[in-house]
């Protein structure tokens, strides 16, 4: 019998180029699988050093706003806390590597939602008329008459009966949802929640292209129920007195950042040209702050990772700070 092959050299050959092939083929795949790992163990080991870089800006703004309360009894935007892009400038010597940056917010400069009902859990009325005329501003686009169905709906949600106020909503509301869930019938401690309460939209609550930010930003669930006037910003301003109008506003916004004027006393906005007739409900107003949000971004050199952790933090007289939220991202 002939052999079926006269000669196995061309055979053999061919073999070991496919073994070749595939040597290369799982050296290579070993070497993308290798170098993948090494690239995200590099990626967990920065991401954990920047989470701490970010860390360090939580702390060294604990810092500024405890030394802060030992030199002074009011808050402004005129304070060393309130500027955040100097604290964020000087962390750059702080680290070879990396840098923070660091804002801070006074939460005491807006509308504390859970404030809006006394100890009793009824209206609070200067603080319901506060939320009022928040609402009915013009960036909001709300009618009169939603404006206070929403409130009644807000009180209901915070309230800790089950009896519905005007046009509110309890349980048997919520219950007979397509999707049920329960009322709160307690405080609310994000404003996150807000979205659940009958008659409140996402347009209004975070905003939208045409009308901008929503009413989130002016919100807090914190605080004593006053605001503080040296921090407030434009549209809680406006929303302290039917007194007040745009152009006061304006004139407000100068006054208190002029280094020339005082600003220790809620009434400081009298001594405003044109503003002598302007009354504020002094159960709405303050100059000191107690609660403050700090958003702390760690960033590496080129910017091409970064970490972020925000922290509430509340400044009580007589006692040390205390972190009572704190998100890392």
């Amino acid at each position: 019998m002939r052999p079926f092959f006269k000669d196995n050299r061309g055979f053999a050959l061919i073999l070991t180029i496919l073994i070749i092939s595939l040597l290369v083929v799982l050296i290579l795949q070993f070497n993308k699988t290798m170098w993948a790992g090494l690239h995200s163990s590099a990626n967990l080991r920065d991401g954990i050093r920047l989470g701490f870089i970010a860390r360090s800006g939580i702390h060294c703004a604990v810092a500024v706003l405890s030394e802060d309360a030992s030199v002074s009894s009011s808050d402004s935007l005129k304070e060393t806390w309130a500027q955040s892009k100097e604290l964020s400038l000087n962390s750059v010597e702080l680290f070879g590597n990396g840098r923070f940056q660091v804002e801070i917010w006074d939460l005491s400069g807006r509308i504390p939602i859970n404030r809006l009902i006394d100890e009793n859990g009824e209206y609070h009325e200067a603080r319901k008329m506060l939320l009022a005329r928040f609402l009915t501003l013009e960036r909001f686009e709300l009618k009169t008459e939603a404006v206070g169905n929403l409130i009644d709906a807000i009180k209901d949600w915070i309230d800790p009966d089950d009896e519905v106020t005007r046009f509110g909503a309890e349980n048997g509301y919520y219950q007979s949802l397509e999707n049920p869930y329960a009322c709160a019938n307690g405080p609310i401690h994000s404003l996150g929640q807000l979205r659940l309460v009958k008659g409140m939209t996402d347009a209004l609550l975070f905003g939208g292209e045409d009308n901008g930010a929503g009413i989130l930003k002016h919100l807090t669930v914190c605080g004593d129920g006053k605001i503080n006037i040296n921090t407030a910003d434009p549209l809680v301003l406006r929303a302290l007195s039917d007194d007040i109008d745009a152009d006061m506003v304006q004139d407000m916004l100068a006054y208190r950042l002029d280094e020339k004027n005082d600003l220790t006393d809620p009434e400081w906005y009298r001594n405003i040209p044109g503003m002598g007739h302007v009354k504020i409900d002094p159960d709405l107003i303050k100059t000191s702050s107690d609660y403050f949000e700090v958003q702390s971004t760690g960033m590496a050199e080129t910017e091409s990772m970064t970490r972020q952790v925000t922290a509430v933090i509340r400044r009580k007289e007589g006692s040390p700070i205390q972190i009572v939220a704190w998100k890392a991202e």
